[in-house]
Order: C-alpha cells, then sequence, then structure tokens
C-alpha cells in the first residue's frame, strides 16, 4: 500500500499554483539573503561608521515593522496577488538603483576646459549616505507589504490538504537561502577585486544589489503564472483597517499566557535584538578581516537553524523535558552564554562556530514558538496575530540596533557582545523567577482572561 504521505507531496508537487510559487520563492529568498550581507558591507565600507550602519537597519526596518500591520489590512481587503506583484516591482526599482549607484562610486574626475584650466567633479555625491537611507527606507516600505501578502497567497492558491506540506517546503528552503545566499554574497565581494573607486570591492556589491532586482523581477514573473486565487470564507464583520488592527491587539493582550510572552519578547528584542545585526558585520570587519567572513557566520547561523528546525520537527514533542515557558526561558539563557565570547574570538571558524550553536537553539525554538502561537489564536485572528509577533521583532529590534551603532562609539566590540550576553541570560532568569512565563505549557488552550 503506498504511503499517504508520499502520494500527497507528490499530488502537492504536481500542482501548478504550488509550483510556480515554490519556484519563485527561491529565487526571491536567495536575492534577499545576497541584500542583507551586501547592504551592512556597503554601509561599512563607505562610512566606516556603526551608528550609520545601525540607522540604515533602523530606517529599512521600523517602517516595515509599523507598516506591516496596515499592510495586512491592505491585504485581506485586496488580492494578495496584487499585493505581492506591486511589491516585488517597487524593490526591483529600489535595489536596481542602488546597483546604479554603487557601480558609480569614482571618487572624482578631471574635466579639462582649456590646455590651461581643468575642474575637478566629486562624483561620490551620487553615493552619498542620504540616498542609501532613502533607499533603505523605500525597501523596507515595499518589504511591509510584501511580508503579509506572501504569507497570505499560498492558503488562496492550493487546497487546505496541502498547506501544511507547502509551508514545511517553503520553511526548509527558506532556511537553505539563509545558508546558501550569504556564502554567494561573500564570494561576490571576494573575487571582485579592487574596482578603483570609492569602495573596494563595489563591483562585486552592485553585482550581489543587481541579482537580487533580478530575483524581484523573475519572482514577479513566476507569479503571474499563479492562476485564480479562492476567494475565503467571511469570518468576521467588515470593518476598517485600524478597527481589525485594534481587535487583533486586544486579543493578544486579553491572553495572559500571550501577552507575557510578547511582552517578555518585546523587552528583549528591544534591549539586544538588534546588537547583532549590527555587531556581526562589524566583527567581520574589524577582527576576522573580511566580506567572505561576514558570509561565513552568516551561512553558519542559517545552517544551525536550518538543523534546530529540522530536529524540532523531527522529534517533535519527544524532547520536550520541560514546559514550553521554561524551556523558551532555558534556551534564551544558553544563547546568552554562547553570545558573551563572540567579541573576544579572532579566528573566523570560532565565531562560526559560536554563530551556528545560536541558530540551533534560534531554530529549535522558532518551530516550538510558531507551533504555541498556531494552537491558541483562533484561525480568523492568526494573521493579526503573526503580524504582532512580526511587528514586536521587526519594530523594536532596528531601535537596538541604530542604539548599538551609537554604543559602539563609547566601548568595545568585545565588552558589546559580553554585556548583551549578561543582559540576555538576567532578562531570563528574571523571567522565570518572577513571571509566570515558566509555567506556561505547549498544550491547547483556551485563551485566559485578564
Amino acid at each position: 500500500m503506498d504511503d499517504p504521505k508520499k502520494l500527497q507531496r507528490a499530488a502537492l508537487m504536481r500542482n501548478h499554483n504550488f509550483k510556480w510559487l515554490l519556484r519563485g520563492g527561491v529565487i526571491s529568498m536567495l536575492g534577499d539573503q545576497l541584500t542583507m550581507v551586501a547592504l551592512p558591507w556597503l554601509v561599512l565600507k563607505l562610512t566606516g561608521d556603526t551608528l550609520a550602519l545601525g540607522l540604515v537597519i533602523a530606517l529599512m526596518s521600523v517602517p516595515r515593522a509599523i507598516f506591516i500591520l496596515i499592510g495586512g489590512a491592505v491585504v485581506d481587503r485586496y488580492s494578495p496577488k496584487r499585493v505581492l506583484m506591486l511589491s516585488k516591482y517597487a524593490n526591483a526599482l529600489l535595489l536596481g538603483l542602488l546597483t546604479l549607484l554603487v557601480l558609480n562610486n569614482q571618487p572624482t574626475m578631471t574635466v579639462s576646459l582649456s590646455a590651461s584650466l581643468s575642474v575637478t567633479l566629486d562624483l561620490n555625491a551620487h553615493l552619498t549616505l542620504m540616498i542609501i537611507y532613502v533607499l533603505a527606507l523605500g525597501i523596507g516600505l515595499a518589504q511591509a507589504f510584501g511580508i503579509p501578502s506572501g504569507t497570505s497567497i499560498m492558503p488562496q492558491a492550493i487546497a487546505a490538504e496541502h498547506l501544511q506540506a507547502a509551508n514545511g517546503f517553503l520553511m526548509g528552503l527558506r532556511q537553505l537561502s539563509m545558508l546558501i545566499g550569504p556564502l554567494m554574497a561573500a564570494g561576490l565581494l571576494a573575487l571582485s577585486g579592487n574596482s578603483g573607486g570609492v569602495i573596494a570591492d563595489a563591483r562585486g556589491l552592485a553585482f550581489a544589489f543587481g541579482l537580487d532586482c533580478l530575483s524581484f523581477l523573475a519572482s514577479a514573473w513566476t507569479l503571474s503564472k499563479v492562476g485564480k486565487l479562492a476567494t475565503p470564507a467571511q469570518q468576521e464583520a467588515p470593518q476598517s483597517v485600524l478597527r481589525s488592527v485594534g481587535a487583533g491587539l486586544m486579543m493578544v493582550w486579553n491572553d495572559v499566557p500571550m501577552r507575557m510572552c510578547f511582552i517578555y519578547w518585546g523587552i528583549v528584542s528591544l534591549f539586544i535584538g538588534g546588537s547583532m545585526q549590527v555587531a556581526i558585520p562589524v566583527l567581520a570587519s574589524e577582527q576576522l578581516h573580511g566580506a567572505s567572513t561576514l558570509g561565513l557566520l552568516m551561512g553558519a547561523n542559517g545552517a544551525g537553524m536550518l538543523l534546530g528546525m529540522a530536529g524540532a520537527a523531527a522529534a517533535g514533542a519527544r524532547l520536550r523535558f520541560a514546559s514550553f515557558g521554561t524551556l523558551l526561558l532555558l534556551v534564551d539563557g544558553v544563547a546568552g552564554l554562547l553570545v558573551m565570547p563572540l567579541g573576544a574570538v579572532h579566528a573566523a571558524w570560532q565565531a562560526a562556530a559560536l554563530m551556528l550553536a545560536l541558530g540551533l537553539l534560534s531554530g529549535y525554538m522558532q518551530i516550538n514558538v510558531f507551533t504555541w502561537i498556531q494552537r491558541r489564536v483562533p484561525p480568523h485572528m492568526m494573521g493579526r496575530a503573526m503580524s504582532i509577533f512580526m511587528f514586536i521583532f521587526m519594530g523594536l529590534a532596528p531601535l537596538s540596533a541604530a542604539v548599538t551603532g551609537w554604543v559602539l562609539t563609547m566601548i568595545s566590540l568585545s565588552q558589546l557582545f559580553f554585556g548583551g550576553g549578561i543582559i540576555l541570560v538576567v532578562f531570563a532568569a528574571l523571567a522565570y523567577l518572577l513571571t509566570p512565563i515558566r509555567d506556561i505549557t505547549s498544550s491547547t488552550n483556551t485563551p485566559q482572561p485578564q
């Protein structure tokens, strides 16, 4: 007798819409990883200023987080395919402009007006930080609508019985892209050589941004091949965008265990969540000496997350030796201990090993957290609950990133990592001792009112 799971996977891979969504997802996710490595490297090489790096990350991430709640409501009102298509074209345009700006990075050009008169023009004005700030802001706004539309299109594009397998495919591919993409970006930067401009490895940076631009255009083409989407069943009375967002916020607030976890994640994200986004590129640039090392670190973290997710999915509850809340705080405490020595390493393999371990913990816990939220939240509120969850990490962490850039002007990198690790350990310990988070279970629960 044939295995039902194998038959279901075979049927899914024959599905017209899923095949095109899968192809587009692979292309787009790889392109995104190129920019995640190239953009911080561009800012560091252009300015050498950690404060500027933190501000660029904040400008890209804060608008994305703020408008993602609005984006989710817009997607519910209009077609997710239409919104996703527009966001892809907007991202392609912005990355195309960034590619051209990076290529035009010659420091000066002398123009002869006569035999005895010449004028030196500063062409580096085309690559000012202000332009990068504007482009980062635009990318963040485009992603605010692209993320909710991308997560909403699958349930309308394929049958309900295929959703679990389809989401599993995409989640695994996302983690693979986190492993392969940074290594591709590092290879581009390492092999590009000196372009003779303000930025020594501008050709590699431009190639990375250009490939990401092409990835958005290619994935927009694959999206156009997706057939007509199913109309979702109406599950609540129509209401304004702001009322819909407010209903989601009230649902989370009135569920005490969810409220406690969201507040805890928000505090951790605000204080140390963005530190790694700034500190890891700085570590690769100042102590490990190379863009290839940054790709290696990001790739190691992606590989760890993939292994952690695979372990959580394969083992399920068999590895559960504590309640969900206790496990959450224990993992955070161990992660803090791993962060502490990162700033003191001077060998790439040591930093990669620590990043691999951190990714392993993160991937394992991510599966548990998503499963816990899905078990607690009513299906018709799931989109808003997940948008609030993403807001915590996409909105508060960038504020931490901006502050981290400023803090690094006053303390050393090793002090930043050591202090951040201590903060995470202390927060996890205080949450265990002073809050009921430790008693939260992973079983299906009826939301507990205030």
